[in-house]
């Protein structure tokens, strides 16, 4: 089994920075992508940002681009994303998630991810 631990999240004024931690630990697995989706409360899980394996290529969902950057370090298992200018419209639980298995264009559906960590809250306030 493998288990993602998340830690950062906090509240946070508009426009100030936070950064998330995402740690794996477990058995040993292959991790093709390892990323972050948030869920507002009432609304669907949506995609973030992921990043493969090497570090090599990093995809981002258009709402933070230019704000987050999502970066690994495969010697810890583990996955940040530094999230910077802050809105009130980035409030929600942050969620970790690796995919094990590839799963090629596909990376920014949550269905394609095979491990979930249990949620870390942000909150931005105006």
């Amino acid at each position: 089994q493998v288990q993602l631990v998340e830690s950062g999240g906090g509240l946070v004024q508009a426009g100030g920075s936070l950064r998330l931690s995402c740690a794996a630990n477990g058995r040993t697995f292959t991790s093709y992508y390892m990323g972050w989706f948030r869920q507002a409360p009432g609304k669907d899980r949506d995609f973030v940002a992921v990043i493969n394996w090497s570090g090599t290529t990093t995809y981002y969902a258009d709402s933070v681009k230019g704000r987050f950057t999502i970066s690994g370090d495969n010697a810890k298992n583990t996955v940040y994303l530094q999230m910077n200018s802050l809105t009130p419209e980035d409030t929600a639980v942050y969620y970790c998630a690796v995919m094990t298995a590839l799963r090629l264009g596909a990376v920014r559906r949550v269905d394609a991810y095979d491990y979930w960590g249990q949620g870390t809250q942000v909150t931005v306030s105006s």
